[in-house]
């Protein structure tokens, strides 16, 4: 087992399946004590279990991000947090922007945008007295690229950029380092996609440079653990695209979304 977040706390939302239970993971072999936070909590609570019973420091957490006093108690039961990895998101299927309801993009808002800064807030004091901290939040080239059927997670994840960079700018001078990944990677949601759509599945994949979606822990997970390691002290403020270089050219998204 490698060590280069020995000592350190990591909170990882949505960590029972996909990219954030690749990352909680990842971050447990490299012997930080991990906190997988997820409404599924017996999905959490049984990765947790696997990573204990390989050696490592796991806790389980159950949470709703898109209700913040859920967010404040899983921030106060996960304890002092050094590196918090904002992941979970449970989205609306694809419609035009005008047949999607203000309560879709308001629980949007909430589980993307709002649920970041409840959390990195609630994480700043500590990492601000100890002079160190690391803070990754997952955005999507859906906002990036505008892709259709999807305008209340594509406004969400870039709200959320924005707050990061903003924090980045307003806490590096407490060596606290914030940055945003825009994965690609087979995940909960691009399962669900790939089962109803399996055609649109093949040909984002066929439009992807390296012809294939991430895996989560192999692909995704090793980024993050750049992000949240010593070696990441001068990186904040980026947006890192661990997308085998979809965003080069875009990645082809256009469901039939009637009239």
């Amino acid at each position: 087992m490698s060590s280069r977040l020995a000592g350190r706390r990591a909170l990882v939302t949505g960590a029972a399946d996909g990219i954030g239970l690749g990352i909680a993971r990842l971050f447990a072999r490299e012997g930080a004590g991990v906190v997988l936070a997820d409404w599924n909590l017996a999905g959490a609570e049984a990765a947790a279990e696997a990573i204990r019973a390989a050696g490592g420091q796991a806790m389980a957490l159950a949470v709703d991000v898109a209700d913040e006093a859920a967010v404040q108690a899983m921030m106060a039961s996960a304890g002092p947090v050094d590196i918090l990895v904002n992941n979970a998101y449970q989205g609306d299927g694809p419609r035009r922007l005008e047949a999607k309801e203000d309560a879709v993009y308001a629980r949007a808002m909430a589980m993307a945008f709002w649920a970041a800064k409840w959390t990195m807030v609630a994480a700043l004091p500590h990492m601000k007295a100890q002079g160190w901290g690391r803070v990754i939040n997952m955005a999507s080239l859906n906002g990036v690229n505008a892709h259709m059927g999807s305008a209340d997670y594509n406004a969400a994840k870039e709200a959320l950029r924005a707050l990061t960079r903003t924090a980045a700018r307003e806490w590096a001078r407490y060596g606290i380092c914030c940055n945003v990944i825009c994965p690609a990677a087979k995940s909960a949601a691009s399962r669900r996609i790939e089962a109803v759509a399996p055609e649109m599945m093949a040909t984002i994949e066929a439009a992807n440079p390296m012809g294939r979606m991430g895996d989560p822990e192999a692909d995704i997970a090793p980024v993050a653990l750049f992000l949240a390691s010593e070696d990441c002290r001068y990186v904040t403020g980026n947006t890192l695209f661990v997308d085998g270089g979809g965003h080069i050219n875009g990645v082809a998204w256009a469901p039939d979304l009637g009239d």
